[in-house]
């Protein structure tokens, strides 16, 4: 089996084993396919791969001023190819002696309660049906804290009106369900009755939020939905960086600051690990010691 092979049916069981997210799954196969051709340029066979081809790896990545952040997830793409070839393979797995930079430890970027609040006032000044669209996909994503891509891709089945529940399919095709806040739940069902149906007119659609394109039904891409909340944010008149994956920074860092326990926390988000969202245990605790003084008989 050459390597070409092998990392082929590394990627197919990524896809139908694994159920990776489309996003990883293309992350997964520039690394490999960075890999392969390092290999191939080197000459090095899959037979005769070893512990020090990987180290050379590692180092041509560095050389070529790869920032350690991407070098860490490149190893940890070679560590995934090489478990699966040990486990179905029968390959020598090498990749445990590899070791990934170290990391500075980035807290999550987060809006305040005023600034969230700054730009939903803005987006809704957009009283258009495309406005209205976004604006109950601002609230949604906020409230729910669900991640770009599980946003856009939501069906008009994911929302439960009897229950006042949105089932969100998260990576690796894994499901949750999370609440909606009632005033949540009444805005979205005047969108879903009013404004996407005015959006549709005529024409069907599965996607809660489509997009319509000459006489073709798509749900909206991320990139779309990234210069909505850029051209928001700048008529609101802030000025620090954001991306719409701060909303779901915002919603765990706000949820954690009203008393909300970091396991309710990772079950809303979806992580697999508690150790995932034991970072938002450092972002502004300030509000710790107002509790602390108000509740704690030795305080004074």
């Amino acid at each position: 089996m050459t390597l070409a092979d092998f990392i082929t049916k590394f990627e197919s069981y990524l896809l139908t084993e694994k159920r990776v997210s489309e996003n990883t799954f293309i992350a997964y196969k520039q690394d490999l396919r960075q890999f392969l051709q390092f290999c191939e340029k080197k000459k090095i066979a899959l037979e005769a791969l070893c512990l020090n081809d990987l180290k050379l790896f590692l180092a041509f990545l560095k050389n070529r001023g790869i920032a350690p952040r991407s070098q860490a997830r490149k190893i940890a793409t070679i560590k995934g190819l090489f478990a699966y070839g040990a486990a179905r393979c029968g390959l020598e797995d090498y990749t445990q002696e590899l070791h990934s930079p170290r990391l500075k430890k980035s807290l999550p970027a987060a809006l305040s309660e005023a600034e969230m609040m700054q730009l939903f006032a803005v987006s809704e000044q957009d009283v258009s049906p495309m406005g209205k669209r976004n604006t109950a996909m601002l609230y949604l994503m906020y409230v729910t804290g669900m991640r770009v891509t599980e946003l856009i891709s939501l069906k008009i089945t994911d929302i439960h009106r009897d229950t006042a529940i949105v089932l969100i399919e998260g990576k690796g095709g894994k499901q949750r369900m999370v609440p909606i806040p009632e005033g949540m739940m009444e805005l979205l069902c005047a969108y879903i009755d009013e404004t996407r149906a005015a959006i549709l007119g005529r024409q069907l659609s599965e996607f809660l939020f489509p997009v319509v394109y000459g006489k073709k039904v798509k749900m909206p891409t991320r990139q779309a939905f990234w210069l909505i909340i850029k051209q928001l944010w700048k008529k609101a008149g802030i000025t620090r960086p954001m991306s719409p994956h701060t909303l779901r920074h915002s919603f765990a860092t706000h949820m954690l600051q009203k008393g909300a326990n970091l396991r309710s926390l990772q079950i809303l988000l979806g992580h697999e690990q508690l150790t995932t969202v034991q970072v938002y245990t450092h972002v502004d605790t300030t509000h710790l010691r107002v509790i602390y003084n108000k509740k704690h008989p030795r305080s004074d």
